[in-house]
């Protein structure tokens, strides 16, 4: 009995170490950062040790990395990009005793889930923060890789814009990068050149509000507050809080209820929301985003409900329809009102 009980105890004290994997720096001020910032959080936790590697390249590159966290004997393992989800899984099926969580992604394994939260819905309140303050009626979105997370996003945005402002278009420019700041500038120049006068963006620089505060026009930033990167520009952003997933996930592993599974929680969990208002956006339009927000968590605006059309005019979503979250996970079609191809 007394070896039982000393075992027990031992399992009890065990530190669980955890793995974090980033495709770009985490000084990028965004997508990395806001991941981090939670990881820091975690390291706040007893019997929990952290690391992470920062600007590991999408393949082969993030296998190896994966394997290394693996063979090191880590606990959990997240990988925060889309492009990281095949190496997993192949890494995941190698280690059954290890726990692996893919972000942005859509396969799981036994010992495998995937997770996101429902940028979506922030996004389609950044939009009608655009389209109310928009002037040219043109808002241009630096886009990084036509994937259906990110269309899904500008066509949340767009929905957005329009309830707003009908008349409002949103022109798309894809970079093919997740953090390049160079490349997502000059994309943004792109478009302030053809009379966009507030652009926002879906990578993890802030080299688009940049060239927006440079051009005296308006911004909506990404992942995180980016007020500081263009004080004269930025309006509010769609931000990323993860430090209560992550939290939860250890949890659950530490208590033995972790299981694999999709998780893709909104906006009334905090995990995603917006970033505060500048004081260039008028209290009326405040209070009205604000107000759709308070719907959005009430579940009475589900954003993607029908009729919906496409570029083309043709009906996507039936009136009165509600999109099923597969149709969302899966979308590869641009709503009316969205100027640029998916590819």
């Amino acid at each position: 009995m007394l070896c039982l009980s000393f075992s027990t105890v031992q399992a009890a004290e065990k530190e669980i170490n955890v793995g974090f994997i980033y495709v770009s720096p985490i000084g990028d001020a965004g997508w990395s950062y806001a991941h981090d910032l939670a990881r820091r959080e975690l390291d706040g936790m007893e019997g929990v040790k952290t690391s992470y590697v920062e600007a590991v390249a999408e393949g082969p590159d993030s296998e190896r990395v994966m394997l290394n966290m693996a063979r090191k004997g880590y606990d959990v393992i997240f990988a925060t990009s889309f492009g990281y989800m095949d190496p997993m899984l192949k890494v995941a099926k190698q280690f059954p005793n290890a726990k692996f969580m893919h972000c942005s992604g859509f396969k799981t394994a036994d010992n495998m889930g995937n997770y996101f939260g429902r940028m979506y819905q922030a996004r389609y309140l950044s939009g009608m923060v655009a389209g109310g303050m928009t002037r040219s009626k043109t808002i241009g979105y630096v886009a990084a890789f036509p994937i259906p997370e990110v269309i899904r996003g500008i066509n949340a945005f767009t929905l957005g814009v329009q309830a707003v402002n009908p008349e409002a278009t949103v022109r798309v420019v894809w970079t093919k990068t997740w953090y390049d700041p160079a490349t997502e500038k000059e994309a943004a120049k792109s478009l302030l050149d053809v009379g966009a006068d507030v652009i926002a963006q879906h990578q993890d620089s802030p080299g688009p509000q940049e060239a927006a505060q440079e051009k005296g026009v308006y911004s909506i930033g990404y992942n995180t507050d980016m007020s500081t990167f263009a004080p004269k520009s930025h309006l509010t952003a769609p931000i990323w809080n993860w430090a209560p997933f992550y939290r939860n996930v250890i949890e659950q592993v530490r208590n033995g209820s972790w299981k694999a599974e999709s998780v893709w929680p909104g906006i009334e969990t905090g995990i995603v929301d917006l970033a505060p208002f500048s004081a260039m956006v008028p209290k009326e339009l405040q209070d009205r985003v604000m107000a759709a927000r308070a719907d959005i968590v009430a579940g009475s605006n589900r954003i993607f409900v029908g009729p919906i059309k496409d570029q083309k005019g043709a009906v996507r979503i039936a009136a009165g329809v509600v999109a099923p979250d597969q149709d969302l996970l899966g979308m590869t079609w641009f709503v009316q009102g969205v100027v640029g191809t998916t590819e």
